[in-house]
């Protein structure tokens, strides 16, 4: 068995997820000390690089030829955003869907799914068409988030992209130091995005299973952590109004961004599996989570028990037909 394999990859992830955050810490530090607004930062540097870890794996897996693994990646992190980053948290405490923006980020999130599932159905493989649309969805994204901003809106998403100028996240301090943050994010985030394509490509070969089925399992849960974390912690100290607009934004990021830059570096290849069952799961979870912030319902401990155990039904499936399905695609 390649547990050398498997142990590269897991520390792979940790290169990545720590490599993203002193990447975005240190470009952070750098705008605020050359004075660039709080505003533009947020909406770039860490609105990006809250998503570098799903975005280096993505553009690498497609620049390695095994562009089924960006898929299974962008796919599974977004299901597992949802099942897990919801989920736990609501065991611990109720997560509130009536703060204002969040029934507006919601229709986005759905409409940036749908595009990239109409995308995914009829282009295949993903080519650079529609790559710029996807991208383009992000930056019309943004454009309409500085908009809000300049308006005054209140919205969970802006909140969180500019909470890191507020001090409270451990900015480095000093300009040589932010240039180093900064440069060992960059390496960080390239190393780490290399192991994880190259074992994750090993393992599936052993295992003989799609490198897709590798990148909707161990390589989503892994480029998830910082928000599941991030919403777990939250919650734990009493702040689950964090979750939705964490949950909402990562995947808005992971379809558009993501998915847009991945189709843009080349061809990416979209196994029929997904178009049997993942794609479906993605869309019906999603779909869910409206239902709950439309009819402005908590989802508490039941609700969160219920998307646990739906993601692990969800993993079940995955391995049960996982080798029946290698190498599936159009």
């Amino acid at each position: 068995m390649p547990f050398l394999s498997v142990g590269l990859l897991l520390v792979g992830i940790v290169i990545l997820v720590v490599g993203g955050d002193l990447m975005v810490r240190g470009a952070a530090a750098l705008a605020r000390q050359w004075g660039i607004p709080a505003l533009i930062v947020g909406l770039t540097i860490v609105a990006f690089g809250t998503s570098a870890p799903e975005l280096v794996v993505a553009v690498q897996a497609v620049m390695d030829g095994v562009s089924d693994l960006a898929t299974g990646n962008i796919v599974g992190s977004n299901i597992a955003n949802i099942l897990l980053a919801l989920g736990l948290p609501a065991l611990i405490i109720a997560i509130p869907t009536n703060m204002p923006g969040v029934a507006r980020n919601a229709f986005v999130c759905v409409a940036a799914t749908l595009i990239y599932l109409v995308l995914a159905w009829f282009d295949n493989p993903m080519g650079r068409i529609s790559g710029a649309i996807l991208f383009g969805g992000i930056v019309v994204y943004l454009l309409w988030m500085f908009r809000l901003a300049k308006t005054g809106a209140d919205d969970p998403i802006l909140a969180e992209m500019t909470e890191i100028e507020d001090g409270e996240d451990g900015l480095p301090n000093r300009q040589w130091l932010s240039f180093a943050y900064l440069a060992l994010g960059l390496v960080g985030l390239i190393f780490g995005g290399r192991l994880i394509v190259d074992h994750a490509t090993v393992i599936a070969e052993y295992y003989n299973v799609s490198k897709a089925l590798i990148g909707l399992t161990i390589v989503a849960i892994g480029t998830s952590l910082p928000e599941i974390a991030t919403v777990v912690i939250a919650a734990y100290r009493g702040h689950p109004e964090v979750a939705i607009g964490n949950v909402l934004g990562s995947n808005v990021f992971n379809l558009f961004a993501v998915g847009g830059a991945a189709a843009l570096t080349g061809p990416v290849d979209i196994p029929s599996a997904f178009k049997l069952f993942d794609f479906w799961v993605m869309l019906v979870a999603m779909l869910a989570l409206t239902v709950f912030i439309l009819s402005r319902n908590n989802i508490g401990k039941r609700t969160g028990i219920v998307f646990v155990i739906a993601y692990a039904l969800y993993l079940g499936a995955q391995a049960k037909t996982g080798t029946a399905l290698a190498g599936m695609a159009i």
